[in-house]
This record gives structure tokens, sequence and C-alpha cells, in this order.
């Protein structure tokens, strides 16, 4: 699906006079309710290297959020790592990143399966609940329940605060990139695979896979609310967030990616105010790019360096 030069391609997305005062106030809002986190150890789950934990944690509108929780047995101080999901994928035990010395949360934010009881949207359907409404659109809540894990992964006591990083893919990929913009002073290091959430109105026109199908479907049943719809999108587009980023970041991407197009990526790297960036642009890789060529062991070389781990399996 890639063009000639994707590199090249120039997004229309528009950073809102309003961007910041109103993620500020969204900050604000979410910092105001106190987190009550609960961590409850899964005999099950666990291991002797390696203790797992159920979480809940409270975010933006009062919802309890779920996730789990893994790190190397002892007391640290161990580096942490906060994992965040695909658009359509549960968050998973993230043991393999606890048995390599990182103290490791993997979130489920609003909708997914262990945080659904309230805000349950489906997928399709989370990228247009509640589009028009800029206030009440679904990303509101989700976008600050990936925030809020990163701070209950910073309080912990056997966390060592200065060396936590960030990692996902695809949606999480665009989780990535906005925790480490509204945590710039905090976050060490990040890893963003494939980013969705960039770009967005100009993603629906360069594709017609799912996710962003969901835009042009909307808009083929209501065509004159476009104005409407790309004003909350822009509002909520990572590509708006991207100049916030201080931390050490690699991004990849697909070059015949269908689901988040290259040339959103490209224009996405290009927006990063972290002197510190390289991009991994895949050739022959689709939206799989992260998992197929190899680039699973570049980001761990990535946090190994910049994290490092001195836990099971990790290099002194």
């Amino acid at each position: 699906m890639a063009k000639t030069s994707p590199q090249t391609w120039i997004s229309t997305t528009r950073r809102p006079e309003e961007f910041d005062s109103f993620w500020q106030q969204t900050l604000k809002a979410t910092e105001e309710i106190p987190l009550n986190p609960h961590f409850e150890r899964d005999p099950m789950r666990s291991t002797p290297e390696t203790d797992v934990f159920d979480i809940r944690f409270t975010s933006y509108g009062e919802l309890r959020i779920a996730g789990w929780y893994c790190k190397p047995i002892g007391a640290g101080p161990f580096p942490g790592l906060l994992i965040v999901p695909g658009y359509v994928s549960e968050p998973k035990l993230p043991k393999d990143y606890a048995a390599l010395g990182y103290a490791t949360l993997s979130v489920a934010p609003r909708g997914k399966l262990r945080s659904n009881d309230v805000f349950n949207p489906g997928y399709p359907g989370l990228l247009m609940d509640n589009v028009e409404d800029r206030e009440n659109y679904g990303y509101r809540g989700f976008y600050m329940d990936a925030v809020r894990a990163f701070d209950v992964l910073e309080a912990r006591p056997e966390v060592d605060a200065p060396r936590i990083g960030v990692h996902g893919s695809s949606q999480g990929g665009a989780l990535t990139l906005l925790v480490a913009a509204l945590r710039p002073d905090s976050v060490a290091a990040a890893a963003a695979g494939a980013p969705y959430l960039c770009s967005m109105m100009g993603a629906a026109s360069l594709t017609n896979s799912y996710p962003y199908q969901e835009i042009n479907d909307y808009l083929r049943l209501y065509p004159e609310r476009r104005d409407a719809v790309k004003g909350t999108l822009d509002l909520y587009d990572i590509h708006n967030f991207a100049a916030s980023i201080k931390c050490p970041i690699i991004v990849n991407v697909g070059l015949r990616d269908d689901v988040c197009p290259p040339e959103t990526g490209f224009a996405l790297f290009g927006e990063i105010g972290s002197e510190q960036k390289r991009m991994y642009p895949y050739e022959d890789c689709a939206h799989d790019a992260g998992s197929s060529v190899g680039h699973a062991g570049i980001v761990s070389e990535f946090f190994a360096e910049r994290l490092r781990p001195t836990g099971i399996g990790a290099a002194d």
C-alpha cells in the first residue's frame, strides 16, 4: 500500500488553539481523583522468579481500571516498563519482561475485557465513540488511563522512578507517544511501533482498512459532520502531542502497512521533540513490522541500554 515516497507526505492535521489548555484541564481533573491502587498477588500465575499481581486503580471519570503487574522476586530497585495495548488486543501478562529484570505494568484501559464494566463501545466502535462531542469523546478517558497507569508504576516502592520506559505497537504505539508527551520529565525511554491515531483524517484517506475505515463509514452516513469530526480528531491526534516528547525514542513502521499508513508515521516522527530519536522503516513489512523482522531485539537492546536492568536474564 505504501506510496513511492511516504517520507514526503504532508499531514493535514492542525493543532487547535485550545489544545494545550484542553489537555492541561484534562490532566488536572484526572490527577484530582485519588488513584487508590490495589495490588492482589496471583499465586497461580506467580513463579519462583516472578511475582504476578492483578491490579486496579481509579482513573478519569472515577472508573476503576485493571492491569497486570509482574516484577522480579525481591525488593528492587528495578527499572520499570509500562506496556500499552493495541486496538483489539487484550493486555497480556508481561512475565517475559519481568524475567529480564523489569517491574512491568500491562494496563487494560477502559473498554478492555477487564475494565469494561461501564465503558464498552466495542471494537470497531471506540474510534468514533461520541466523536462530535470533544468533551466526552471516548479517547479522553482512554488516554488518561494510560497516563495514570504510568503514575501507578512510578509510585511503586520497588521501582527506580528515573528508569521507566513505555512500549506498545499500533494503538499501543500511539499511547506510548502520548504518555511520553504528557509525562515528559518522567519517561526515560519509549519505543512506539506502527503508531495509530496519527494524522487520523489523513489516514482515513490513505486506507480502507479498519480501524480508520470507521471514519469513512461515519462520514459516508453523515457527510455534513466532517468539520465537527475533524475538529475533535485534531484535538486528540497524537501528531499534535509529539513535540512535547523529550526522552530517547525509537519508532518503527512497515512501508506496506495498510492499517496504520507509513505516511502518518513519518509525519509524526518529524514532529517528535526529542533530540534522541530514530526511525526504523521496514520495506517489505505491513502492520506486523514490529514482530516479523527481528525488531523486538532492537527494542530489547534499546531499553537495556537506557534502563539497565540487572535482573534474571539481563546483562549487567
